[in-house]
């Protein structure tokens, strides 16, 4: 079994990368944090225009496929990025609705976004922004209803709404829960990856002792540490991304390994990131500061480390 991304995957993640970086991902970000949703809104147009939630849709439901590889590798990059809003959910909901949804044509096309809440949470991510919001219900999926003003997350561009379940609609729940739990995987991955490359630049600038920080073996070890972390987590990942997609090698305890590894692999690389900076970490203005925070809500989105370890080690799905 192959757990590496082949030379397609790197192209169309390649692809993913230029485009994040010519919408300017982390002004878009501020933007949304504001409350301006309009330069979010353009970029998940521009991410649907290359495929993107057409990669969760099979071929007879108007879709490209299901290509849980593929999606994964474009969702490193968006965690890379630290682009807005709520994409994962958005692809997620477009994999796992019924062909008969009204919405399903919309998501495809990037017109429209759609939240759930995580199961056992709620809250939907961003559901004052969404077209359509809904909540993982005893094993089926309900339209939301949001009630009150969204509330702020340590993640500033991430807003949390309390919705309350109305009409049940049909719906493929265990495939939305796989794939949201993938995709917060990349993404997670994505950003560690982003702080680990901010670090070592950053250390390789600043002085001390007339002589570069990242000379200093205490800080080499930090950063090698991390760097193992991620590269651990990344064939995990992919191996992930198979099982989801439903190849008879695969186990069904992949997914859950994965979302444990690249958690622990990004919150590594987040603190040491915030240790490497100094007071620079905690600046608003700096770029890697975004990160930071949606690594911390990220962490236990979609699956905490303990659910995930508890479901490697009963080999059994995660709850929800």
């Amino acid at each position: 079994m192959r757990f590496l991304p082949d030379r397609d995957h790197r192209s169309y993640a390649a692809t993913v990368r230029r485009l994040l970086a010519d919408a300017g991902a982390h002004k878009t970000a501020r933007a949304w944090a504001a409350g301006d949703h309009v330069p979010g809104r353009a970029l998940w147009r521009s991410l649907a225009d290359t495929g993107l939630p057409a990669l969760a849709v099979p071929e007879k439901r108007g879709g490209l496929g299901w290509y849980p590889p593929e999606l994964a590798s474009a969702f490193v990059e968006i965690g890379r990025a630290g682009a807005p809003g709520p994409l994962v959910e958005t692809v997620a909901l477009a994999g796992g609705l019924s062909p008969s949804s009204p919405w399903l044509a919309g998501l495809l096309t990037g017109d429209q976004l759609a939240t759930v809440a995580d199961p056992g949470a709620g809250y939907a991510v961003d559901a004052h922004v969404a077209e359509v919001a809904f909540v993982l219900v005893d094993g089926g999926l309900a339209i939301a209803r949001p009630q009150g003003m969204p509330l702020p997350s340590v993640d500033p561009s991430r807003h949390l709404v309390r919705c309350v379940p109305a009409d049940v609609v049909p719906a493929q729940v265990p495939r939305i829960r796989a794939l949201a739990t993938l995709l917060t995987a990349a993404q997670l991955l994505g950003a560690g990856q982003a702080l680990l490359e901010a670090s070592v630049s950053y250390v390789g600038e600043r002085r001390q002792f007339g002589q570069p920080v990242g000379s200093f073996q205490a800080v080499k070890h930090q950063l090698a540490s991390v760097a193992v972390e991620l590269e651990f987590a990344r064939p995990l990942l992919y191996g992930a991304a198979l099982a989801v997609r439903g190849d008879a090698a695969a186990d069904p305890r992949d997914l859950p390994a994965a979302k444990a590894a690249c958690s622990r692999a990004a919150y590594q690389a987040a603190r040491t990131a915030l240790q490497v900076h100094g007071a620079l970490g905690y600046t608003d203005e700096y770029d890697p500061t975004l990160l930071l925070r949606k690594v911390r809500v990220l962490y236990t989105a979609w699956g905490t480390r303990a659910a995930c370890h508890a479901a490697v080690l009963d080999g059994e799905p995660l709850p929800g």
